[in-house]
């Protein structure tokens, strides 16, 4: 019978890891010839509930090879599972004159050669990178939903632990010539960590490498077990309606399906002894929420089903306006409320004039909660009665498609732009744009309506006080 995980003895395992390193990086993908990675420096973040992974990659091209017009970036298909975001840099410059070149960055066709289900992505480079030359690149991507709280249930009093799998070396298509691996925990309470020499710990930091002369593909299994007490905020649904009026306000309402997406709570909930000890019952619960929306608001309200919730605190300034909220209870894992959010805003703010002569509305795309994941968003931009030929600017993908929404006075409905995405951070809170065609005639629609239903009354009115309704007959 062959030996369970808990029976494999340390040596036995190290061996079955370090053949699994080499049976990933036995198989190679076809990236342009020629480049190779000099120096890899990265940086985990697990200090939160969501993971960012910071690459810096000195990239060279042989002198011998073409002029290269692209870098490839690996993702294991867990990563792609839980990617929200990925973006790159060119680093251009030395020390103060340093500057940051953004740049494309998009799946490849390559991905069918990775091995083991491996996922490419292209970093297009805008000026080739010549033969013998080297560049910096910068990488952030941002993963949702990849730490496992471990136990999966826990008590009021109890600390939330979790899992954190990745590997110790950088997985690349290229030879990665020296490399080194941060990971950033946001306690000093690190239960374990997989041990890949040279590793070391100082901390709330552990240390993998510096690693040398490492083959394409290569990959060395790790796993992390911490603390994490973070709020585990998830918004499983969010949906974000904008009204336009073009007699002066943007009016937004935005319904909350928020929930605790850390380890579930188990036993029975004490209110007593989460105010006498609230620094140790309930640590990884949370109570409040802060909602960052654009200066000027007003007319700004907090509801649920029951009706106002009156524990929200707003702070206005020239440059933001910050709302925090608390829920009617404290959320701990596994435990949902619903709420919804509205506020006005001033239209001479966001909405602006083309040189084309169509009208565009802008503005901030993403959630305006911070720290948390929204699984499902969608973004309703209702427009203006008589608006046409719309056309929203996005800067990613999303779903796109129009519907007709009707309002007070409406005719004929208004044109409403829907937008939907899937597992959205904060790094998508980014300008986005609206344009559309509105011929100014339509504001006088409703007003005219409002007249003519007014007039019609005072007509009605006199030619009742002129008619005679009597059956007798007039002397």
């Amino acid at each position: 019978m062959p030996p369970s995980l808990q029976t494999l003895t340390n040596p036995t395992l190290l061996l079955l890891l370090l053949l699994a390193a080499s049976a990933v990086s036995s198989s190679s993908l076809s990236p342009e010839d020629g480049i190779r990675i000099v120096s890899a420096e990265k940086r985990i973040d697990l200090a939160g509930p969501i993971v960012k992974v910071y690459l810096t990659l000195k990239v060279e091209n042989a002198p011998a090879a073409s002029d290269a017009s692209q870098v490839l970036l690996a993702l294991t298909p867990t990563e792609v599972q839980h990617l929200a975001v990925v973006k790159a840099t060119r680093v251009e410059g030395k020390r103060k004159k340093k500057t940051y070149v953004p740049l494309s960055v998009e799946a490849s066709d390559l991905s069918s050669t990775a091995p083991n289900g491996a996922r490419l992505y292209s970093v297009q480079l805008g000026a080739p990178l010549k033969p013998g030359d080297a560049t910096t690149l910068e990488v952030l991507y941002v993963l949702t939903h990849s730490l496992e709280p471990f136990p999966a249930e826990i008590s009021q009093s109890e600390s939330q632990l979790v899992y954190y799998r990745d590997s110790a070396v950088l997985l690349s298509p290229y030879h990665v010539l020296e490399q080194v691996t941060y990971i950033k925990m946001p306690s000093n309470r690190i239960e374990s960590f997989t041990r890949v020499d040279p590793t070391s710990r100082a901390g709330t930091e552990v240390k993998y490498g510096t690693y040398k002369n490492q083959a394409p593909n290569s990959y060395l299994p790790i796993l992390v077990h911490y603390e994490n007490n973070r709020p585990f905020a998830v918004v499983e649904e969010l949906v974000r309606k904008v009204e336009i009026s073009h007699w002066g306000n943007v009016q937004i309402t935005e319904h909350y399906k928020l929930k605790h997406g850390g380890a579930r709570h188990k036993g029975v909930f004490s209110r007593l002894e989460y105010q006498s000890r609230p620094s140790i019952s309930g640590a990884s619960s949370f109570k409040n929420l802060l909602a960052r929306l654009p200066p000027r608001v007003h007319s700004v309200y907090y509801r649920d089903e029951i009706g106002n919730i009156s524990t929200s605190h707003l702070r206005i300034d020239s440059h933001k306006s910050e709302l925090e909220i608390e829920p009617r209870y404290p959320l701990f894992g596994g435990w949902h409320c619903t709420f919804t959010i509205g506020y006005g805003l001033p239209l001479q703010d966001f909405l602006f004039e083309s040189d084309d002569g169509r009208r565009y509305i802008n503005l901030t795309f993403g959630c305006p909660l911070l720290d948390t994941v929204v699984d499902d968003l969608t973004i309703k931009v209702v427009l203006p009665e008589g608006s046409k030929n719309p056309q929203p600017v996005v800067p990613f993908v999303t779903e796109k498609h129009l519907e007709t929404s009707y309002s007070y006075l409406d005719v004929v409905g208004r044109t409403t732009v829907v937008l939907k995405k899937k597992n959205v951070v904060g790094e998508h809170n980014v300008p986005f744009q609206v344009y559309y065609e509105f011929n100014p005639i339509f504001m006088l629609a409703e007003p005219l309506m409002l007249i003519s239903a007014a007039l019609l009354f005072f007509v009605a009115c006199i030619a009742y006080l002129h008619m005679d309704l009597s059956i007798g007959k007039s002397s």
